[in-house]
C-alpha cells in the first residue's frame, strides 16, 4: 500500500505505510533426537558457499526456495548454540527484480552522491 512519493531531484522515491504484522509463536526443537542429520551439513555447506557478507551479520544468499531461485538480502543473529539464524529484517527478490535493481544501480549512487552532498 503506498503512502506517496518523495521527489528528490529528478528522482521519486515511494514511501510504503508499515503494517503491524502480527508475531507468529516460536517454535521450540524437541530435546530428545536432533532433527540435524548428514542432509543438513550438507545444506549448511551449500549455504555458506552461497553467502556474501555485506556488513556486520549482514548477508546477500542465494537460495533455493520450493523450486525457485531467490536472492535474499538479510540480517542474522547468533542463538545460544552459536549458530547464525536469518532474522525477520531482510528482503527475498526473485531474478528478474535482482536484475533490475543492477540496472538501476548507477541511478542508487546518484541519489545518494545527490543525498550526501546536500549536507
Amino acid at each position: 500500500m503506498l503512502g506517496g512519493n518523495v521527489d528528490i531531484g529528478s528522482f521519486s522515491v515511494a514511501k510504503r505505510k508499515k503494517q503491524a504484522a502480527p508475531e507468529k509463536p516460536v517454535k521450540k526443537q524437541k530435546t530428545g533426537e536432533s532433527s540435524k542429520g548428514a542432509a543438513s551439513s550438507k545444506q549448511s555447506s551449500n549455504r555458506d558457499e552461497n553467502m556474501f557478507q555485506i556488513g556486520k551479520m549482514r548477508y546477500v544468499s542465494v537460495r533455493d526456495f520450493k523450486g525457485k531461485v531467490l536472492i535474499d538480502i538479510r540480517e542474522y543473529w547468533m542463538d545460544q548454540e552459536g549458530e547464525m539464524k536469518p532474522g525477520r529484517k531482510g528482503i527475498s527478490l526473485n531474478p528478474e527484480q535482482w536484475n533490475q535493481l543492477k540496472e538501476q544501480i548507477s541511478d542508487i549512487d546518484d541519489a545518494i552522491i545527490f543525498l550526501q552532498t546536500k549536507w
